[in-house]
């Protein structure tokens, strides 16, 4: 077994989902766990300069330049260690199914869970490789623990072949990227790099330098709650009006209806009694525009019922998350190029596409550092029918292997 499996298979198995609902940095402290297994590895490589961030969870690290490089602008590569909350990550019990022969795989037999073609005929592109699955009952964790564990064999691979010749490699693992607040605490200026790529895309050859511009809604409805027997006129049931709040909105501007650069409203959470509900809600646009006029609509639709149950009925927090880094890449498009350069040599098609969702680099790249984001080769996140091509995992970290040597070269040119 490899070591970037073998390392990947040890690190999903400890739980680090994130939570938006603490207010802490790291929102949750078992992400801390992950964090000094890193540390400690990247040290046992051989690796003198790593920074253990043991407040805020992040983990840096720099492997020097090689003799000739050392004024080459520093690469950066970057991978998040927390898991989404919205499927549990706790006693994750992966399984290799070697030589995928193209049928429906059973996760759980007890439970009689399925990968199915049918539901994912995407797995039909992967005959012949070898997948890592849950068990059917947690996520899998490839998000990003591939791009950890990838990260993890270029610096393995770098620090034990010096023929390599690359210039200084910066290397980041952030926490809380699943809620938005992994780049919260991120110290780019620790981190040294003038470039650096996310190692935190889905199939194999997937390159993305656009992504949403997002916003997060969170939304109280006061409700009056009356016996139901002489609540005529009196009665404002808080559930039924975030109901209404729903079905002002689109319906075909839904997650489960689009694809590609079409934006969505996404409702996360809903729960509450007569008196009291809470929603909260993702409002995504790859288009400013568009993005802007989903904000506007969906505070039209707050004002809408303001205005039939009351005033204060109904109060939103609506906040901007990220925006789309593709309007600060353009500019820095030779990392694009590179990528795509690395990715032919090594017979790898790439697949130029905008993110469905933001990575870490999003922010980043608005704060300086410029962060396009390469694949890890797992699917299916935040999903207990998660999976990762072992194949695509070895490929992807060839890939940073290359672009770490091809990018020393370009600058020297």
């Amino acid at each position: 077994m490899s070591s970037v499996v073998e390392r990947f298979l040890r690190y999903v198995q400890i739980d680090t989902r994130s939570d938006d609902r603490t207010g802490t940095s790291p929102s949750t402290e078992k992400q801390h766990n992950l964090a000094k297994l890193l540390a400690a590895e990247l040290k046992e490589l051989g690796i003198a300069d790593v920074t253990y961030d043991t407040e805020h969870c992040y983990v840096y690290a720099h492997i020097p330049a090689s003799e000739g490089c050392e004024n080459a602008p520093a690469l950066g590569f970057i991978a998040h260690m927390d898991t989404s909350p919205a499927v549990t990550g706790e006693n994750v019990k992966p399984h290799r199914v070697a030589n995928y022969d193209g049928k429906n795989i059973l996760l759980n037999e007890e439970q009689d869970i399925w990968l199915t073609t049918e539901d994912f005929p995407e797995l039909l592109e992967l005959i012949g490789q070898d997948l890592i699955v849950t068990d059917g009952t947690t996520l899998l964790g490839a998000d990003d623990k591939a791009g950890v564990a990838e990260i993890m064999g270029l610096a393995e691979f770098l620090m034990s072949h010096s023929e390599c010749r690359h210039g200084k490699i910066s290397i980041g693992f952030t926490p809380d990227e699943e809620i938005g607040s992994g780049t919260d605490y991120f110290d780019i200026p620790l981190f040294g790099a003038k470039y650096a790529y996310t190692v935190d895309g889905g199939a194999l050859g997937e390159l993305e330098y656009e992504n949403f511009n997002a916003a997060g809604a969170t939304v109280h409805i006061y409700g009056r709650n009356v016996h139901p027997g002489s609540a005529k006129g009196k009665m404002k049931n808080a559930l039924l009006i975030a109901q209404e709040l729903h079905g002002l909105l689109p319906v075909q501007q839904n997650p489960m209806y689009t694809e590609g650069y079409e934006g969505f409203f996404h409702l996360e959470r809903l729960g509450g009694i007569v008196e009291e509900a809470q929603a909260e809600y993702i409002i995504r646009d790859h288009d400013r525009t568009l993005f802007e006029q989903k904000k506007t609509l969906f505070l039209d639709a707050v004002h809408f019922l303001n205005r039939k149950y009351g005033e204060g009925t109904v109060v939103v927090e609506l906040e901007d998350s990220y925006y789309n880094m593709k309007e600060k890449l353009a500019d820095h498009m030779h990392l694009v190029t590179l990528a795509c350069e690395a990715m032919k040599e090594l017979g790898i098609e790439p697949k130029v596409m905008p993110i469905r969702g933001g990575t870490d680099g999003a922010r980043l790249t608005y704060e300086g550092l410029p962060c396009p984001n390469l694949c890890t080769g797992g699917a299916n996140y935040h999903s207990r029918f998660e999976y990762v091509s072992v194949d695509a995992m070895e490929k992807t970290k060839e890939l940073l292997v290359l672009l770490a040597e091809k990018y020393s070269a370009y600058i020297a040119k």
